[in-house]
């Protein structure tokens, strides 16, 4: 079985990557599992550089077919907001609940129908010569006031797809995979790993 290193320590995303990438007869692994500390620079201004660089850079230094992602929350009422500063924007340290907070204390004076956002993912493969291929997925939606749901983790809980009438975190996790912006990503990183694995790069 082919292994291939999953560039995160966050189990939530590995446990949607197992699910997402199913019968492709891959193990994923994790930086921890492998037994890798190091951290790669992840300092770009753009999703698809810093998901590009950590690919590169993990399959570089563990000898790995590597998949990482760079994925993020978007706002227009924040001009984008807080994007490639998703998981540290509220501080280094903070939680889930910290940023959620954080965040929606800045919405605070946005009436809902101005709350209009978008996660955003881009999944970079990479193997150990350097070769990296590049996908991308998005899903649009709404802050909602308050969080609601226990599914998911994240921005979860205050993403809201009117559609459903809930936050991705109230829906059930095969559907979340379906309509994901991660779900979407991975679907096209299914058939660039395909491609990989049968050496047609």
């Amino acid at each position: 079985m082919a292994v291939l290193l999953v560039a995160t320590t966050n189990r939530g995303k590995v446990a949607e990557y197992n699910s997402l990438l199913s019968g492709l007869g891959l193990e994923l692994v994790t930086l921890d599992q492998a037994g890798i500390s190091q951290e790669a620079e992840e300092n770009f201004d753009t999703f698809t550089e810093n998901a590009r660089s950590k690919a590169i850079f993990y399959a570089g230094l563990s000898g790995l077919l590597t998949l990482a992602d760079d994925s993020g929350l978007e706002v227009a009422a924040l001009g984008g907001e807080p994007g490639v500063r998703s998981s540290r924007y509220a501080g280094n340290n903070a939680s889930d609940a910290d940023r959620i907070s954080f965040l929606l204390n800045k919405l605070k004076d946005v009436p809902p129908e101005k709350r209009q956002a978008r996660f955003k993912c881009v999944i970079s493969i990479a193997s150990p010569d350097g070769h990296a291929e590049t996908v991308s997925g998005e899903c649009e939606g709404m802050i909602a006031p308050e969080p609601r749901g226990e599914h998911g983790f994240g921005y979860d809980p205050i993403f809201y797809l009117p559609e459903y009438g809930k936050t991705i975190a109230e829906i059930a996790p095969g559907l979340k995979n379906e309509i994901s912006h991660r779900g979407r990503a991975a679907r096209k990183a299914r058939e660039v790993l395909v491609r990989m694995l049968a050496g047609k790069t």
